[in-house]
Parts: structure tokens; sequence; C-alpha cells
């Protein structure tokens, strides 16, 4: 059973910074990707960013230059860094790691973590 453990949301200022951490219980390499989407209230959950084992990386428009993931040396633990950040942002940030498998793709998630953008 893989598991997947978020930390690091929180309340910051607009303008401020938050790093998200999510630690898995395998390496990114026993997955296709890994990555981060996100559920503001009344919203449809959308991605954020993933990145590969290869360090692949792919933002939403949204966050492009504001937002940075990356990957430990262990291969176990991604980063959401996230800059600049706006009221628009506030949402529950959830950790994915992705696999596909013949004939289906299988998400992992975490619990989430709250992010609240404001003055």
């Amino acid at each position: 059973q893989v598991q997947l453990v978020e930390s690091g949301g929180g309340l910051v200022q607009p303008g401020g910074s938050l790093r998200l951490s999510c630690a898995a219980s395998a390496s990114i390499f026993s997955f296709n990707a890994m990555g981060w989407y996100r559920q503001a209230p009344g919203k449809q959950r959308e991605l954020v960013a993933t990145i590969t084992g290869r360090g692949n990386t792919n933002y939403t428009d949204s966050v492009k230059g504001r937002f940075t993931i990356s990957v430990d040396n262990a291969k176990t633990t991604v980063y959401l860094q996230m800059n600049s950040l706006k009221p628009e942002d506030t949402a529950v940030y959830y950790c994915n790691a992705m696999r596909v498998i013949p004939g289906r793709k299988v998400d992992y998630w975490g619990q989430g973590t709250q992010v609240t953008v404001s003055s």
C-alpha cells in the first residue's frame, strides 16, 4: 500500500512563500509521475505540477514562474516551492502518485494540506 504524507501548508500573506512536502513510502521511480493537485471550495480538483523520476516537470499555466516542483536526493520526497502567492492559490493541496499498468491508471493520494493566502 502506497502512503503519501503531506506537510507544510498554512496561512500566508499575498506575495509570501510556502514549501509543501510529500513523503512517499516508495521511490518516485516506482511511479510514472508524482505531483501536486489542488481543490478550492466549490471547484474541481486541478493539476498544479508534476515531476517524473527523470526530472521532467509540468506546470499548470497559472503557477508557471511562481511554483517549483522538485524531488529530494533519496527520491522519496517531493516538494512544491510556492512563491509570490496569490489569494486565488488558496486551496487544499493534495500529493499524487500515478502508475500506469496494463489497461488502467492508478492514482494514490495524500490526505491534503490547507494553503490559505490572505491578508
